[in-house]
């Protein structure tokens, strides 16, 4: 019997990397706007006026559009019934538009002085474009994924996952260590509200971040359209009609089978698990990177400056561990036990930073080091879990209610922790309304939320174990089929 002729161009090791390097830039370019305000919270505050509420609702935008008028699950509609070519390009240039319309809020000083629907108009339109571009950066992270299923499915798929997990996180090193300085190098005089009035004055340029994060987004977008010429290529060689390709159906055909999926999937438990896991743990990770240089001025007494070093460490952890605990799963499989691993790390983590001892900077190293791990073991197994108990053909609806359902963590926690940030430093208030100097946030009963979700979380970890028993997922088998 003659050897079977390779047909397809996944099954050349090169290619296949070599897209995932290229969908990659475009994920690092959305992962740095992401969270660029991050380390720039005081600066809003000092230089805007912003308060930590107005903080909250800005990153409480990402979630928006995605939860309450439901893009996301239609970008996952989309993204099953379009393909991922289109559905790419859509998503790209939907984070550009979005990051735009932000730049442009943050440069405007006259914003400043008015509201709309009750909020800051500055604060409300950034919001907008916030919201817009988390719906392309959304929509852009379950079409990446699904491309790596399509490439790697049958090979290194976890650790393919990992590794582009992990360049995305050094967009999130480079968001929490880079804004602040380009600001102050970028100082400049700009027009500013004083007691109702606009003056110039010196300050840092608070939009040089952001623009610098608009250049990376079109950069992205343009490797977008690169990739777009290797998947065409994938196709041809193993012969199938891609997505982008396929005849139209009626209405009525494409409702059944939209229908159809939704069904397939929401009567599963084993999703439902995986998404409340996903939800549970993300809410616990990122609205805290958002909050975390601030956490580091006022609570460790580090300089604005330097604030944002320590939770830079987080994702340089991921860099490297993430592709290994995915290249584990691969090979020895135990994804469940993983993702129970890292919900007890974030409990750990988040327990130590709401004690009102232990103020020391070293301590706050250590538990971001900590937490880093923890940032890279629950997604390189939850990730490559997600085809094990969803068919392929309904992936793409599959990740979109799952990130849907994690933006609700994503919008409501943040603005959650400013509220009760505010709430709980009342003092803070009273010392701006006076013009008297701001005294430091007491950030424990923020930090005290965030542990309940990684409680809640190992229990999840648990009750998913124990489905992947009953129902045999495979979640403890390796990716990699031999």
């Amino acid at each position: 019997m003659t050897e079977k002729i390779k047909q397809s161009l996944r099954d050349s090791k090169a290619a296949r990397w070599s897209a995932l390097g290229i969908i990659s830039i475009t994920m690092f370019a959305g992962y740095f706007l992401t969270d660029v305000m991050s380390p720039l919270k005081p600066m809003l505050e000092s230089e805007f006026g912003w308060s930590s509420t107005n903080y909250g609702i800005f990153t409480s935008a990402y979630g928006w559009l995605n939860v309450f008028l439901f893009m996301l699950i239609f970008g996952g509609i989309i993204l099953d019934r379009m393909g991922v070519r289109f559905t790419g390009l859509m998503s790209s240039g939907i984070m550009v538009l979005g990051a735009a319309i932000k730049f442009w809020a943050v440069t405007n000083p006259t914003l400043e002085s008015s509201t709309m629907f009750g909020i800051h108009t500055q604060v409300f339109l950034a919001s907008v474009g916030f919201a817009i571009f988390g719906v392309g950066v959304e929509i852009a992270g379950i079409t990446v994924s699904k491309i790596i299923v399509k490439w790697f499915k049958g090979y290194e798929m976890a650790f393919a996952m990992g590794m582009q997990m992990a360049v995305a996180r050094i967009g999130t090193m480079l968001a929490m260590v880079a804004p602040v300085p380009l600001a102050m190098y970028f100082s400049n005089v700009h027009t500013q509200v004083e007691n109702g009035q606009l003056v110039e004055k010196m300050g840092p340029s608070i939009s040089a971040p952001i623009a610098f994060a608009l250049i990376l987004l079109v950069i992205g977008f343009i490797a977008f359209f690169i990739y777009v010429s290797m998947d065409k290529k994938l196709d041809a060689s193993e012969a199938v009609e891609s997505n982008e390709e396929k005849k139209s159906t009626t209405f009525s055909e494409l409702m059944t089978g939209i229908f159809s999926d939704l069904l397939l999937i929401v009567r599963n438990k084993g999703f439902w698990l995986i998404a409340i896991l996903c939800v549970l743990f993300y809410s616990s990770v990122f609205p805290f990177i958002k909050y975390a240089a601030d956490l580091m001025v006022n609570k460790y007494g580090l300089d604005q400056e330097v604030a944002g070093s320590i939770p830079g460490l987080l994702p340089l952890g991921t860099l490297f561990l993430t592709p290994i605990f995915g290249g584990i799963y691969d090979k020895l499989g135990k994804g469940a036990t993983i993702m129970i691993i890292g919900a007890v790390l974030i409990l750990f983590v988040h327990s130590i930073f709401s004690l009102p001892i232990l103020n020391y900077w070293y301590v706050a190293v250590a538990l971001t080091i900590i937490l880093g791990i923890a940032l890279s073991l629950v997604p390189s197994a939850m990730w490559p879990s997600v085809p094990k108990i969803i068919p392929e053909e309904q992936l793409g609806t599959a990740f979109s209610l799952i990130f849907w359902i994690q933006n609700w963590g994503l919008m409501g926690i943040p603005l959650l922790i400013g509220y009760v940030l505010d709430q709980s430093n009342p003092q803070v208030a009273l010392a701006k309304a006076n013009g008297t100097e701001i005294p430091l946030y007491d950030y424990t009963n923020p930090m005290l939320i965030f542990t309940g979700l990684g409680f809640l979380a190992i229990i999840v970890g648990f009750l998913l174990k124990r489905e992947d028993k009953l129902k045999g997922y495979g979640l403890q088998l390796p990716n990699i089929q031999k």
